[in-house]
């Protein structure tokens, strides 16, 4: 780790103790601002849809499912089971078409600055200048605090994701029961 890229990025949300700054691999040190701005953007977008599968995994082993029919010969929302599990049990029609809505939010909807959208405030504002919620209500300090509370959700939904993930793998199951 150079000193250089340690100062550049010492002052950015989710830099905090105890680790401060930390890139173990290298990718930032350079100190390139672009190319720390569009880990960031990837990072925030992980950890949000990590942050919807984990919440996906607890609503459904809670038992919690849409009601009715997935497709019209009859499959119920109810048997089909939750993790990987559930990949088998969906009928590829409806397969495709949560791969065709997911390109299309990435492709058309769900841009920031970092892919040609108009420029956010940060990395991974995806208002675009239509949605805010209220955002703009807050101060710079409370943004800055709601910014680094995502991304350490974020992180934190990335490890249980993959822990729940690998341990249905493994024919251990982490849910009481």
């Amino acid at each position: 780790r150079t000193a250089t890229a340690v100062k550049a990025f010492e002052s950015e949300v989710g830099s905090q103790a105890p680790l401060n700054f930390w890139d173990p691999l290298g990718l930032v040190a350079d100190g390139d601002k672009d190319k720390f701005d569009r880990l960031r953007y990837v990072e925030v977008k992980h950890g949000r849809i990590s942050m919807l599968a984990v919440l996906g995994q607890v609503v459904t082993k809670a038992g919690i499912r849409l009601p009715g029919d997935i497709d019209l010969s009859g499959t119920s929302f109810e048997s089909i089971p939750t993790g990987w599990s559930a990949v088998e049990k969906i009928p590829q029609a409806g397969l495709f078409q949560m791969l065709a809505f997911v390109g299309i939010l990435e492709i058309a909807v769900m841009k920031d600055s970092a892919n040609g959208a108009a420029p956010g405030d940060f990395p991974g504002d995806f208002r675009n200048g239509a949605l805010d919620f209220g955002w703009d209500t807050f101060s710079a300090e409370e943004q800055a605090q709601k910014r680094g509370i995502e991304l350490n959700n974020g992180r934190a939904a990335q490890m249980g994701i993959l822990a729940l993930m690998v341990h249905e793998q493994l024919g251990v199951s982490l849910w009481p029961g």
